[in-house]
């Protein structure tokens, strides 16, 4: 079980705190806890198949629920930004038996769970006491059972380019794995500090961020929201070692800082990781020379339940622009027919490995694509050097990459398509400065709207970071030979 195996520190070390003033537990404590709500929600007729929402802001109670589900069924993390449709979606998909949400919180994905699943309410005393209250037990429990380094301890999304967001299972074993492999490539120990940045609903932020840590006896610093103007001061307060984030956070807390002057508390990190998506190597320039700390690019997925390759701390070669070498996986390049290819040669990136999960669930089409020879396919485009060092150079796949946060345009197509004045829409993705990618859109419309209602009725069906922050009226679409509209073919007109 992933709490047995990762809650293992020093008993009186403090394993997680919260900035901002916020509590902090000891390993003792944290085991505690995990060890008494797993049993609760199994006494409320949850069992190790059960999906169990979460739906929390970062916090301890994020990490207390996700242990502890996790222990008694399979913890399945929401973003609680969601909007009342993407709640219900999901919710639904997963078949979630039970919801965790904020104390006097998350009316929106209350409302979405009438029904469906059991609300339970989550919040955490100052003492650093995580209490969970629900209304009763679930109705038709099945008996009970018990978990395996083989369940499922995580269920996530992951968005595909013409269909629905896919169903990824994690294993107990994938997430120890991945954790360990994160763990080896960076000399993780009890004396570290990490401060977790990202959001705790992500596998960023959930293995790299916080489990690696605990696995190793650390301490996990959680930021509750970030914010580039207190970011220092807490790195600072925090002892902080080491952070993780997407170069969105990397690039606005160098526009933040001041040239020549090296920000207080720089001087207490390791070093600073990026991934989730490309770093720039003159962002990872600027890093270094204007913090003075090693800056680590890595490259990670959900169904590798994170880290796949990473470029290694000193000595060793950081290379920009590349994501570094295979990290306690095996990696290759195939062709287009599933065979493999040699060093230099350009392809779709593969890999192979005990933090690789088995497959996406009730998804056979999916998996039928998705793996060959027992290889995964990623739908990312790269290429090997000899030295193994991973480039990447496109993805084969349409999926936005915005600032990390992978967007589906298939799901934004929809919603622009449930506007009565919408005939035909088409999402892509356009560079951008700040996220790499922006959301853009094109439509073609049956009757008068503008720009501005479209984008309005967008941010009522979708999360803000999905809706389009460009639209692009047009009189048709641009179309191949059979008829088909394809997105590269409308990108490629709207950039001219």
């Amino acid at each position: 079980m992933i709490s047995e195996w990762l809650v293992r520190g020093d008993e009186r070390k403090i394993a997680v705190k919260v900035t901002e003033d916020g509590p902090a537990v000891s390993y003792e404590q944290l085991r505690s806890q995990v060890d008494r709500w797993s049993a609760w929600l199994r006494s409320l007729g949850l069992q190790p198949e059960d999906r169990i929402a979460i739906a929390l802001p970062n916090g301890l109670e994020m990490i207390v629920a996700f242990l502890s589900a996790a222990t008694a069924g399979t913890a399945a993390p929401l973003n609680p930004g969601y909007k009342l449709d993407e709640f219900r979606f999901f919710l639904s998909d997963t078949r979630a038996r039970a919801l965790i949400v904020p104390r006097r919180g998350g009316s929106e994905a209350c409302r979405a769970a009438e029904g469906l699943a059991l609300i339970i309410e989550a919040g955490v005393e100052p003492d650093g006491e995580v209490q969970f209250a629900s209304a009763g037990p679930l109705q038709n429990s099945r008996g009970d059972a018990t978990s395996s380094t083989g369940s499922i301890a995580l269920l996530l999304h992951t968005s595909g380019t013409t269909s629905r967001p896919k169903r990824v299972p994690l294993t107990h074993a994938n997430l120890v794995a991945s954790a360990r492999n994160v763990a080896a490539t960076y000399r993780l120990g009890p004396e570290d500090t990490s401060l977790c940045v990202m959001p705790l609903f992500h596998v960023h932020g959930l293995v790299a961020s916080t489990l690696a840590t605990l696995l190793t006896g650390g301490t996990v610093a959680v930021v509750p929201r970030f914010n580039p103007l207190s970011f220092w001061p807490t790195v600072r307060e925090q002892h902080a070692t080491w952070y993780s984030a997407v170069p969105t956070i990397h690039r606005l807390l160098l526009a933040r800082s001041k040239p020549g002057e090296r920000p207080r508390g720089a001087e207490g990190l390791r070093f600073i990781r990026s991934c989730s998506s490309p770093l720039a190597p003159r962002i990872m320039e600027e890093m270094e020379h204007r913090f003075e700390i090693p800056v680590i690019e890595a490259y990670g997925m959900t169904e590798a339940a994170h880290q796949m390759a990473s470029n290694p701390l000193p000595p060793g070669t950081r290379k920009p622009g590349s994501v570094g070498r295979q990290t306690g996986l095996e990696m290759t390049i195939l062709d287009d027919h599933g065979n493999r290819l040699p060093s230099l040669v350009r392809g779709e990136v593969a890999i192979r490995g005990t933090n690789v999960f088995g497959g996406y669930e009730g998804n056979p089409l999916a998996n039928a694509e998705s793996f060959v020879d027992g290889w995964f396919r990623t739908g990312d485009e790269g290429f090997l050097g000899e030295d193994g060092y991973l480039t990447l150079v496109g993805r084969i796949k349409e999926l936005i990459n915005r600032g990390g946060e992978k967007v589906s345009p298939r799901e934004i197509d929809d919603a622009l398509l449930a506007h009565p004045a919408v005939a035909e829409a088409v999402c892509f993705g356009v560079p951008d400065r700040i996220y790499g990618e922006e959301v853009a859109a094109a439509v073609v419309l049956r009757s008068p709207v503008t720009e501005k209602e479209l984008i309005n009725h967008c941010r009522t069906l979708l999360a803000d970071f999905k809706c389009p922050r460009v639209i692009h009226i047009l009189e048709s679409m641009p179309r191949t030979v059979t008829g088909k509209i394809q997105r590269r073919l409308v990108a490629k007109q709207i950039r001219g």
